[in-house]
């Protein structure tokens, strides 16, 4: 394991807590985490990693999750091809927005993230071998739209800047980070590269502490940090994948980075990410 000076990685879950393949997690503000599996389930792992509960399950499979300003879970399903809302309290989960948006068919919906009004933006990665739209905006009454319809070469990992800025995309196979710009009015500028990241698959994409962006790639299995000029560092490198194992998603709270990692049963904890 590599990590950057002052930054260390963890297995965050305790003996015996497991996960079924995780590629999306959440980080609730009571320090709890939450995650996906491969089967639709919506997990709850405690503060302190040592116990896990088993919350929902669609019956699909979750993708990416993300804390709503209405304190709900929304979670991605890529079988269903939906975004579903998660009471936390009750654990009922209903249908937000499936099958299409604004007239537009979803095909591999994807990852998500909410900007400070509440509005949720949704990729859709269209398919593996074929650039195409895009990234949708979704209001808090699920009304949506195609926002930007790139191409994006697999539209994947999602995070808004802290100041509204701009919308980050990953573009998995295009091995880079996509910036597009937000408009006066709200709409999409024209994407343009932000960073590029030969020889990686990026996945997942999180605002960490100080507004920095950080990348969670797939392979190799990493975690990469991008300055606002698309300066590239890398944070923590795992040749084993043993504590990152192929991790997808990223969810920071405080200074420590939970992530999903697809290719094992835990989540994992990077810790000393600072300003």
């Amino acid at each position: 394991m590599i990590t950057a000076e002052g930054v260390t990685a963890r297995v965050f879950t305790g003996p015996g807590v497991q996960v079924d393949h995780p590629e999306g997690v959440a980080a609730h503000p009571d320090g709890s985490v939450w995650c996906g599996g491969e089967a639709g389930q919506v997990y709850r792992i405690s503060a302190d990693g040592q116990d896990v509960e088993l919350v929902a399950q669609t019956g699909g499979f979750t993708l990416a999750l993300a804390f709503g300003p209405d304190g709900a879970l929304y979670h991605v399903d890529l079988a269903h091809r939906a975004v579903y809302r998660l009471d936390v309290q009750s654990g009922r989960t209903s249908p937000f927005v499936e099958d299409e948006i604004g007239g537009h068919r979803l095909r591999l919906p994807n990852a998500i993230a909410f900007d400070a009004d509440g509005m949720l933006f949704l990729t859709d990665s269209y398919a593996e071998s074929e650039p195409g739209p895009g990234v949708f905006r979704i209001s808090p009454d699920g009304d949506g739209m195609l926002w930007s319809a790139g191409p994006f070469s697999f539209a994947n990992g999602i995070a808004v800047a802290d100041d509204g800025s701009c919308v980050y995309v990953a573009e998995t196979w295009a091995r880079r980070v996509t910036r597009i710009p937000v408009e006066p009015d709200g709409s999409a500028g024209a994407p343009e590269p932000h960073a590029a990241l030969p020889g990686t698959l990026p996945d997942g994409l999180g605002i960490g502490p100080g507004g920095r962006l950080y990348v969670a790639c797939y392979q190799p299995s990493q975690v990469l940090r991008v300055s606002e000029r698309g300066d590239v560092e890398v944070v923590a490198l795992d040749d084993d994948a043993m504590t990152l194992a192929h991790p997808t998603n990223i969810a920071f709270h405080g200074t420590t980075a939970f992530c999903a990692n697809l290719g094992r049963w835990h989540i994992a904890a990077i810790d000393g990410l600072d300003t």
